[in-house]
């Protein structure tokens, strides 16, 4: 018995070798998906030959098929982003499925008519292209991560779904954070899978440097996925901040910065970042370049 056991772990899985022309006859086109944040989608791009030379492209957004972690402190923007690229997917006719885990889905959707008005959307056109899954309220679904892929397997198949928001993924290891790791590495692969284009927001702890992507559960989130984009707040509390940002003290400085993306190129610089009068995040220009300005 043991031998047997001993051969059956030594056993070689043949079909997981493939050469690189196989796997690149299965692999993707490089495309973007447009996030609905101004600034932001001119931030990703990929390299084309002009002549004999390289040349960067914008890519105009993040990458179809990419599992991108929205991360930062609380009242950074990441929710606000997470519903913009929701209804810009539902205003262009692709399916998106917002899985909510923090807030009961008829308040989610409250926020979603609220924000649709500010982005000048028709909000009754785009509601059928937005699935709610109701992680908050079903401790099923919260839980038990088995069940929520069943879940969302069943609704991608019945509403031909192309795109998945979690808001947050972190309450999905929520007081079980040895676990992080594995729930995110489940999540990763299933949505792979499925061919989906993901943004998972996830909560740091206040401690945490500001613009790492360090979150809740340790770097469980930003080793595993695709490409994360760290938001940060700064309050202008010395006379020098006061220059460099041209905010008058106490002012809140908000930052953003695209930390790694293994898809596609992307903007190394830290950028400034607002969020409008009408409750809508506006990516602005590279943080060196305001200060060159001064």
């Amino acid at each position: 018995m043991e031998e047997r056991e001993e051969r059956k772990e030594r056993r070689v899985v043949e079909e997981s070798i493939s050469t690189l022309e196989e796997a690149g006859k299965r692999a993707p086109k490089l495309e973007g998906v447009p996030t609905g944040v101004e600034g932001l989608d001119e931030l990703f791009f990929t390299t084309r030959t002009d002549r004999g030379k390289p040349k960067q492209v914008p890519l105009g957004g993040i990458p179809r098929y990419a599992v991108v972690n929205l991360t930062g402190i609380s009242d950074t923007g990441k929710s606000v982003m997470a519903e913009q690229f929701a209804l810009t997917q539902a205003e262009r006719g692709e399916a998106v499925a917002f899985i909510t885990v923090e807030t009961p889905a008829n308040f989610v959707a409250a926020s979603l008519r609220e924000r649709a008005r500010a982005m000048d959307i028709d909000f009754d056109e785009v509601k059928g292209n937005i699935i709610l899954i109701d992680a908050a309220s079903y401790h099923a679904l919260r839980e038990d991560v088995p069940t929520l892929l069943n879940t969302l397997a069943y609704a991608i198949k019945e509403h031909s779904i192309k795109h998945v928001v979690i808001d947050s993924i972190t309450g999905l290891y929520e007081a079980k954070e040895m676990m992080a790791r594995l729930i995110v590495r489940q999540l990763y692969n299933f949505l792979k899978k499925w061919h989906q284009t993901a943004l998972l927001v996830s909560q740091k702890r206040s401690g945490h440097e500001e613009l790492t992507a360090e979150a809740a559960g340790g770097y469980a989130v930003s080793h595993i996925v695709d490409c994360s984009i760290v938001l940060a707040k700064r309050m202008v509390q010395a006379k020098y901040e006061q220059q460099l940002y041209g905010k008058p003290l106490g002012d809140l400085v908000r930052l953003i910065r695209i930390d790694g993306c293994r898809m596609c190129g992307h903007d190394l610089r830290t950028h400034l970042m607002e969020i409008t009068e009408l409750g809508l995040v506006r990516v602005g220009p590279p943080l060196g370049a305001t200060v060159k300005e001064k």
